[in-house]
């Protein structure tokens, strides 16, 4: 036990006098009144040895840290907080929580809307990524590194004035690990394949807390489990990604009225059939119980393109957005600001299937009737949200696969021609259960519709899946096996598995 421990805090770069230190409250621990803690208490202690105090909060205002998430579905007051600014960090704090056989969280956005994927409460530690947040520029402006706890509005800021772009995240305040580890969906995916897909090296700490790199010559199995395999596999501290010169766009936004639903959905349709071969183009619908917003983007300075004619020969209720040539950040900018910016509580929920109009129609009247009920009896906003996935999206995510896994993968996307989600926005607990029930009920009928009219496809985004939901499970029985053996390589105690709070995990596949 001594070398083991000698060992450990020689890891840790402790000083003698702070491994007395260590020891003695260690073996005072063990006959103390409170042993049955003592686990999580000396983790934290550890913690403020090895990283400095500064990194370490321990007192019961570290609510104010911990409460900053997106979702107040999702606050809780961990035993103590770690905020690293360094890989090094990280490796200590992982050694920390492995010698100690402490529960953790590991947060970067915090913009999951699921309960325990970015938080914990007093029986675990959080280690919160939120100061490693470096933004960098190779001097080619081939490659930018991002530090796990940015945020997409912070990149966007940062790479536009020096004239690149990247594949990364649609909205602002979402964060860059958890949209890049569960695929990413981006504006420019159907010309150059998701967020993930245009990783160049991901810097990881594994659970033995050494750091490794994970690209197509180095560690190249779990180059391929991280794109898309979520935190199962060690803690990403930077993601190198591939740049393009900044692009001028087009875009514009038309609202159109619930009446003319049939006819709204049979263009997109239209577009999905036909217009979506201009790999330029995308067309999302945000709908409401009140409206539909047709988004339209083209990843070009051309105005009015002809992929989205369908939609021009219907008369809006209004132009939200009118024609615009700008950039993916001022669009950026557009999308952020319909977002609540008050603290709620939301969720999401995700289902696909193939194109078809009237199976869209038929299953959101159904989703419009029970939305508006709830509406008017808890006031929460709830939206029905179709974002096509076109098929060049998984022509790139082979492309740009590591060579020898191409063929033991299913891309995730494949045959995937609509995704929907839903975005929820409501204030009081109490209504939990009644809110989230609408979008249950829906993706229930879309599975039961889908199933009878054969456009069912048995597939859950990462991104944008529910608390309850599996998406893990439905990448397919081949491509699970091989996650679980390279998550056994590299994490041969799984302490990813036994000891993380949250978020989908393999172990619950």
């Amino acid at each position: 036990m001594d070398a083991r421990f000698d060992a450990f805090c020689s890891s840790l770069a402790l000083s003698a006098p702070q491994v007395k230190c260590l020891k003695d409250e260690i073996a005072e621990s063990a006959t103390g009144p409170h042993s049955h803690g003592s686990g999580l208490e000396l983790a934290c202690r550890a913690a403020e040895m090895a990283l400095g105090p500064d990194r370490v909060d321990t007192s019961p205002l570290n609510n104010i840290v911990a409460h900053k998430t997106w979702s107040q579905a999702c606050t809780a007051s961990p035993y103590c907080i770690i905020q690293p600014a360094s890989a090094a960090d990280v490796t200590k704090a992982i050694r920390i929580f492995r010698h100690f056989d402490v529960h953790f969280a590991v947060r970067s956005g915090g913009h999951s809307p699921n309960p325990g994927a970015s938080s914990i409460d007093a029986n675990g530690i959080l280690l919160d990524l939120q100061h490693m947040n470096a933004i960098s520029l190779s001097q080619d402006k081939s490659i930018a590194s991002l530090g796990p706890g940015g945020r997409w509005g912070d990149v966007l800021e940062a790479l536009t004035p020096q004239g690149v772009d990247v594949v990364g995240g649609r909205i602002p305040v979402v964060g860059v690990s958890g949209l890049i580890l569960g695929g990413g969906l981006h504006h420019l995916m159907a010309e150059l394949g998701t967020a993930a897909d245009n990783v160049d090296n991901f810097e990881v700490v594994l659970a033995d807390g050494t750091v490794v790199s994970a690209n197509a010559k180095e560690n190249d199995d779990l180059f391929w489990a991280l794109k898309g395999g979520g935190p199962n596999f060690g803690v990403v501290t930077r993601f190198d990604v591939h740049a393009i010169p900044a692009r001028k766009i087009w875009y514009e936004m038309r609202v159109y009225a619930v009446d003319d639903l049939a006819a709204v959905l049979d263009a997109h349709a239209t577009w999905q059939n036909s217009g979506a071969s201009d790999t330029k183009s995308t067309a999302s619908l945000i709908m409401t119980p009140d409206a539909i917003t047709a988004v339209l983007q083209y990843s070009a300075p051309v105005e009015r393109p002809e992929a989205f004619a369908p939609f021009y020969n219907l008369e809006p209720l209004q132009l939200a957005v009118p024609s615009t040539i700008g950039t993916f950040q001022s669009l950026a900018t557009i999308l952020g600001s319909v977002t609540p910016n008050q603290p709620m509580r939301h969720d999401y929920r995700a289902t696909s299937s193939r194109i078809d109009a009237r199976l869209y129609e038929d299953v959101y009247r159904f989703w419009r009737t029970r939305a508006l009920a709830v509406r008017d009896e808890t006031g929460a906003n709830q939206t029905f949200v179709i974002q096509p996935v076109v098929p060049n999206v998984a022509k790139q995510g082979i492309a740009r696969e590591a060579t020898q896994w191409v063929s033991q993968r299913r891309i995730i996307f494949m045959g995937v021609p609509k995704g929907w989600t839903t975005l929820i926005d409501w204030t009081d607990p109490k209504d939990d259960e009644k809110v989230r029930s609408v979008s249950i009920e829906t993706t229930e009928q879309w599975k039961k519709l889908g199933q009878e009219r054969s456009l069912h496809i048995p597939f859950l985004f990462m991104n944008d899946a529910s608390r309850d939901q599996n998406s893990l499970a439905t990448y397919g029985v081949g491509n699970i096996a091989r996650l679980k053996e390279i998550s056994l390589k590299y994490d041969p105690t799984q302490l990813f598995q036994k000891r993380q709070n949250g978020g989908f995990l393999l172990s619950k596949v």
